[in-house]
């Protein structure tokens, strides 16, 4: 698996757009734990405050108008595992990895949480091998592709959330939220929750193993439903209410309209909800 090693860290190298003046360093932090005690866990603890300080920088420089909050909260998107996990499988690092026999049988190369950590690694290897302003440099890199696909305003935001906003932005009623239904025994229950929007005469349902996943559930469809019905739904119509089941995350089939259409948005009364 590992004979064309040299000509598969070459390319590596290549990808990252950095080049090591020690390859042993580069080695080391391609080396998980299973394959031997010179491995990669210590070069990882270091890549993981480089790549938050980097990433942290970036940010700062990018998003001039983002408060502490909001960048903490898109920064901890950005360094969490899947989006390390995303870029290296983008890096194709699983070529290079060290792993030993068990973690090789088991699929290793392939497991997120291992190729996050080499990722996280690389990065440590990078600072010692060529100081931090060559790690900083690798990261933006490599986060420059990601950061054209990101809304910095809803990433790392709940359903939930978003509808709250996306409803207060346009003085809409918040959402209601009404466990309806329990199916199972205690330890092992389906919640069924009803998300509605009186004033756009919405109600759809999410399920999930807990109250709040299924709030989650039915909060990403009513949210899909808003943002579809408002900009197309003429100013004077009637609208219908719609009635949909979710399960974790996505939608059945419509299942039924509700019996009263509701009146036009301008004609609405303006009853106010309550945020689960």
């Amino acid at each position: 698996m590992h004979d064309d090693m040299p000509s598969t860290l070459e390319a590596l190298q290549e990808r990252l757009g950095y080049h090591f003046a020690s390859e042993s360093l580069l080695r080391q932090a391609m080396t998980h734990r299973s394959f031997g005690a010179v491995n990669n866990e210590r070069l990882e603890f270091l890549g993981d405050s480089v790549l938050n300080c980097s990433v942290a920088s970036l940010l700062y420089q990018r998003f001039a108008k983002l408060d502490e909050g909001d960048l903490s909260r898109v920064r901890a998107n950005l360094v969490k595992q899947q989006t390390l996990f995303e870029i290296a499988q983008r890096l194709e690092i699983s070529g290079g990895l060290l792993l030993g026999e068990g973690e090789q049988k088991s699929g290793g190369f392939k497991r997120p949480s291992i190729l996050a950590d080499t990722l996280e690694a690389l990065f440590g290897a990078i600072m010692i091998d060529g100081g931090f302003d060559a790690a900083q440099q690798a990261i933006h890199r490599l986060y420059e592709p990601v950061l054209r696909n990101v809304d910095p305003n809803t990433l790392g935001k709940d359903a939930k959330t978003l509808l709250q906003e996306w409803l207060q932005s346009r003085k809409i009623p918040l959402p209601v939220y009404l466990v309806v239904a329990t199916h199972g025994a205690a330890h092992n229950q389906l919640f069924e929750v009803e998300c509605s929007v009186p004033r756009l005469s919405i109600q759809v349902l999410g399920s999930g193993a807990s109250r709040r996943a299924a709030e989650q559930a039915a909060a990403k469809r009513a949210l899909e439903l808003t943002q579809a019905l408002m900009p197309a739904a003429p100013r004077k119509s009637r609208r219908p209410a719609v009635r949909v089941v979710v399960s974790g995350g996505s939608a059945s089939p419509l299942v039924s309209e509700m019996a009263s259409p509701a009146a036009s948005m301008d004609a609405a009364p303006a009853d106010t909800g309550r945020a689960g």
